[in-house]
């Protein structure tokens, strides 16, 4: 049972961690963002800061960049939110140790 409560800790500390990558999104997606709206893990890409699909496409080059890592196309219809792609970007970097 204590083995199980360690693999976590184990898997934070050889991976970059959730708020350290969701951290280094909002910045970039910073100058996106309408006048007064705060980012958060549930603004929508399209819908509230209206990206298209090639902005998109330049952000996922800048987090395989930064993270060392590289996102397989397949994957893209799954992020919708900035905490999706956050959490995809952490899934591809652990996975990558």
């Amino acid at each position: 049972m204590q083995a199980m409560k360690e693999q976590p800790r184990l898997m934070a500390e050889t991976g970059t961690s959730y708020e350290t990558i969701l951290k280094d999104i909002f910045r970039r997606l910073e100058p996106h963002a309408k006048s007064g709206r705060t980012l958060t893990e549930s603004t929508d890409l399209n819908r509230d800061l209206n990206l298209d699909s090639l902005a998109v496409m330049e952000l996922m080059f800048e987090l395989e960049d930064r993270f060392n890592i590289s996102v397989p196309m397949n994957l893209l219809p799954e992020v919708s939110t900035i905490g999706d792609l956050a959490k995809l970007v952490q899934r591809i970097e652990a996975r990558r140790r």
